[in-house]
């Protein structure tokens, strides 16, 4: 544990994040090192992130905790792919609580050939975490990062569970696993991806956040990105992921640097337009992950495979797979109807365990109860 005085300067630190003053890059990494570390105590800790919460997150903040988290407590991989890595994931922390759509969305693109290394979590703010679904799949999530290493290369997907010590050994899990609100975390840690992708496609919980949230990418090493932030049709509640229910803003990280702000509707992609609870988890793991594999079969409500199609097509667009956004959302329909995006999910499971047979086993029994052949 610091000396008084240096808690006694963490705890000023504090009062300024409280009073919205911003810190630089070197101080939010200097001090989010101190709380990896845990040589502040948890009070000040919690605090702290707190703080940091209720003033809003600057770009060089969420820039400067990311650098500490990569540098001190994330286990390095270096996949052996020839094509770019990407990741996709959402923050958490947004107001419309949706059902698991980037994990789907995720595994469309494999399927069309996108080598995907996504870094998530258990839920903490949702319902049901990327991580959650996936266990419940069959895919093993506490494995160490060289099992993962491996999915991606042989089936071009694999997921770091973020809470494991086995990916973060030094804190990150400690300090998840006693938070049960939306943090910087949401964002800085979920960027601490062990492969270090170039191109990724990241839904925020708030509209104001797109633009700085591509800042940081680009600072960190980002050559593409899209950030984007879902609205319902009033505009007054939001989701970490491109929306169905009305307008999407993007802010898009370009490979020259520039970064360029727009938004669409879901007419402007081709879609019509669903209400909130066709959305909505159902808050059973179980009942989450057969809803999945139905989704990935074409035999799941339409409403939920538009807005699944439609953040599948922003990774299309963004790698060059689809030469718009709309066209993307075509092109992911048609890797559902063809099987194979069910048949990348199996590829998954196979790849990214220790226990092959038992994680087969397990998403076979999901097939059976969703009426699908196992």
């Amino acid at each position: 544990m610091m000396s008084i005085e240096k808690q006694k300067e963490f705890g000023g630190l504090i009062t300024r994040l409280l009073q919205k003053e911003n810190m630089d890059r070197a101080t939010a990494k200097e001090k989010f090192s101190e709380v990896l570390n845990n040589t502040q105590t948890e009070m000040q800790q919690g605090a702290f992130l707190a703080a940091l919460t209720a003033k809003g997150e600057t770009a060089a903040e969420i820039a400067g905790i990311w650098e500490a988290i990569y540098e001190l407590d994330t286990v390095k991989v270096n996949p052996y792919i020839s094509s770019p890595l990407v990741d996709n994931c959402g923050t958490g922390m947004d107001t419309i609580k949706t059902f698991n759509i980037s994990t789907a969305a995720s595994i469309i693109a494999a399927a069309a050939g996108v080598k995907m290394a996504k870094h998530g979590a258990r839920a903490i703010t949702s319902v049901c975490g990327t991580i959650d679904i996936l266990e419940e799949l069959g895919v093993d999530v506490e494995c160490d990062t060289t099992v993962v290493k491996q999915s991606i290369e042989q089936a071009g997907i694999g997921i770091f569970n973020g809470m494991s010590p086995k990916v973060h050994p030094q804190a990150l899990g400690r300090i998840l696993s006693k938070i049960s609100f939306g943090t910087v975390l949401n964002i800085a840690a979920s960027l601490a991806n062990p492969a270090l992708p170039q191109y990724g496609v990241r839904g925020v919980y708030s509209a104001e956040l797109v633009e700085p949230v591509a800042k940081v990418m680009r600072e960190i090493g980002y050559k593409k990105a899209l950030v984007v932030h879902g609205m319902d049709e009033t505009g007054k509640y939001g989701m970490d992921e491109a929306s169905t229910l009305g307008e999407t803003v993007i802010a898009e990280l370009k490979e020259d640097g520039k970064i360029v702000k727009y938004s669409f509707s879901p007419e402007d992609m081709g879609i019509q337009r669903t209400q909130k609870h066709k959305l909505q988890p159902l808050g059973e793991r179980k009942k989450e992950a057969v809803r999945l594999v139905t989704l990935l079969s074409k035999k799941d409500d339409e409403a939920r495979q538009d807005i699944v199609c439609l953040n599948a097509a922003l990774i299309f667009y963004m790698m060059g797979l689809s030469s718009s956004i709309r066209e993307g959302c075509i092109y992911a329909k048609e890797i559902i109807a063809s099987g194979s995006a069910l048949n990348k999910l199996k590829d998954w499971v196979k790849e990214q365990n220790r226990e092959t047979q038992k994680g087969l086993a397990k998403l076979k029994m999901v097939l059976a109860t969703a009426g699908l052949e196992g």
